[in-house]
């Protein structure tokens, strides 16, 4: 089968998820029109805005470059037009790539989930000890 060109278009209204941590990842997006907040689950269950995307952007290709599962949720904020990128696309890409410049991909993308977990545990500790701080009174002298 041949590889189709880069032009699949799906249409996505506020509040419908494009993809949900922990999904295999298929598909890169890069948005056309509209805007996609990425979410992540924290540890308590709570969620958090790691980032607004607009038009221009390129969002869930993590998981085509590492083939681990989606660290984040992807959600429409408006009436968004996404391209859709197969993973066929991106290898055969990469397949024309220097080694080294494919070693570096990956990196960065090992690094950028590792951060983003460390954030994600950094912010469930402040959530966890927000209102929980102790009284502090006035000194009466």
């Amino acid at each position: 089968m041949a590889v189709k060109p880069v032009h699949d278009r799906l249409v996505f209204y506020p509040g419908d998820i494009v993809f949900s941590q922990g999904d295999e990842g298929n598909w890169a997006y890069l948005i056309q029109s509209g805007k996609i907040e990425i979410l992540c689950t924290r540890p308590d269950g709570s969620e958090h805005c790691l980032a607004v995307l607009g038009p221009g952007r390129l969002f869930g290709e993590m998981a085509l470059l590492d083939e681990a599962p989606r660290m984040a949720s992807a959600r429409a904020a408006a009436i968004t037009t996404l391209v859709l990128i197969s993973n066929e696309i991106l290898q055969k890409s990469l397949d024309k790539a220097h080694p080294l410049l494919i070693e570096l991909i990956r990196n960065l993308s090992n690094n950028l989930r590792s951060i983003t977990r460390q954030h994600l545990e950094k912010a469930s500790a402040e959530a966890a000890t927000e209102g929980k701080r102790p009284y502090v009174g006035k000194v009466i002298t």
